[in-house]
């Protein structure tokens, strides 16, 4: 029988022993298995998961292991189950929990810093000098699910009380995936300053984080909005969302467009979500002087940068890890608020056991497949939006 020391349960939510998880072989494979469902330690929660969305990066980790790293090495072999953009219900209380309840919906952060080092003394978790070195048998250290700990693609995981974001009921499982993805396009605004009202913001990319990206500089009042990128349904996403101006960059210079659209002038802020080679190099031409530019993706190569230029226009360039200091919670506020509708980015559902299919629809693109989310139980595959 599911137990731990003083571990509080509800037989409301009976807990199994086991569950189903997905766990990673070699580069690419993935296997169905058994595993112990987690018991959760101070300050930790068990959630059960009701849904997970499928990151670019989670692909990254499937085929390839970094940013991973499990037992301080690649991730492949070693029973690791990936997966980071979940939602669920807390169904069991760690030794001394009282923050939260059985039953409550949260969605999650992924990082939750070791608490002590400096960086995480400052708020900036997801820069967690001890990065890497789990909890597990070790009490010390950086945990962050899908990337040094097991992960989403299961029934059950544990989660510390400092990544529970609460959700209302009206929100829906799938929306709630997409907190943590609004949370980081809102954590690239934080650094950048957070005070976007009526100033102009381009976000290059859209993928998820930058779609979102124009949706959260909109709700803070930027203006105008522009998003550029290379195809015409993604765009179109973009203007439902908020974007002022879209720019197909297969058609039209980007950094001509973007200073005509801006009264021939540079922007003030550039959220590069895009990770192509060129991205730097655009946005720092884009920018005015003394503008800013937050850098959210992660290029598959060492990028060039024309140093000289931003030197001389003194200009300011950020680079994000993740959702950090508590972006999730605003973001969630703004959603719950209905400041802007990401589920427009949502198009795909598939049941847990048919992972490997909603992967390939996510990694391919499959039917146009922007947001795809896998959800636990009684499920059947769909398409859903972005028409």
């Amino acid at each position: 029988m599911y137990s731990g020391p003083g571990v509080k349960t509800s037989p409301d939510f009976p807990i199994p022993d086991s569950m189903k998880a997905w766990v990673l072989g070699n580069p690419g494979e993935l296997k169905l298995a058994q595993k112990p469902v987690p018991v959760p330690k101070r300050a930790e929660v068990l959630v059960r998961i009701d849904a997970v969305a499928i990151c670019a990066t989670d692909l990254e980790i499937i085929d390839h292991g970094p940013p991973a790293s499990i037992q301080g090495g690649m991730p492949f072999n070693k029973n690791f189950t990936p997966g980071h953009e979940y939602m669920g219900t807390v169904v069991a209380l760690g030794p001394g929990v009282d923050e939260h309840r059985i039953g409550q919906r949260i969605t999650v952060e992924i990082h939750a810093g070791c608490g002590q080092c400096k960086r995480c003394r400052e708020g900036m978790y997801t820069a967690c000098h001890n990065y890497g070195l789990n909890y597990g048998d070790v009490d010390k250290g950086h945990r962050a699910n899908g990337f040094t700990t097991d992960g989403g693609f299961c029934e059950y995981q544990v989660n510390h009380i400092n990544t529970l974001v609460a959700i209302p009921d009206a929100m829906s499982d799938e929306e709630a995936t997409l907190v943590v993805t609004a949370g980081t396009a809102m954590y690239g605004l934080t650094e950048l300053g957070g005070l976007v009202a009526g100033e102009s913001v381009v976000v290059t990319g859209p993928g998820p984080i930058g779609l979102l990206g124009v949706a959260v500089a909109k709700a803070l009042g930027a203006s105008p909005v522009i998003l550029t990128g290379t195809r015409d349904n993604r765009l179109k996403i973009g203007r439902e969302l908020g974007a002022d101006h879209v720019v197909n960059v297969r058609n039209e210079d980007a950094v001509e467009a973007v200073r005509r659209l801006n009264g021939g002038k540079g922007v003030d802020y550039v959220v590069e979500c895009s990770g192509a080679p060129n991205a730097v190099n655009d946005a720092i031409r884009m920018v005015n002087r003394g503008g800013k530019v937050c850098l959210a993706a992660f290029p598959h190569q060492e990028t060039p940068v024309d140093v000289a230029h931003i030197v001389r226009n003194n200009i300011y360039l950020y680079g994000i890890r993740g959702e950090g200091k508590s972006a999730t919670h605003r973001a969630e506020a703004f959603m719950s608020q209905k400041r802007f509708d990401a589920t427009k980015i949502h198009t795909h559902t598939f049941p847990l056991d048919d992972l490997p299919t909603a992967i390939r629809y996510a990694k391919d693109r499959v039917d146009d497949a922007i947001k795809v989310v896998v959800k636990a139980k009684g499920v059947a595959a769909h398409r859903v939006a972005a028409e």
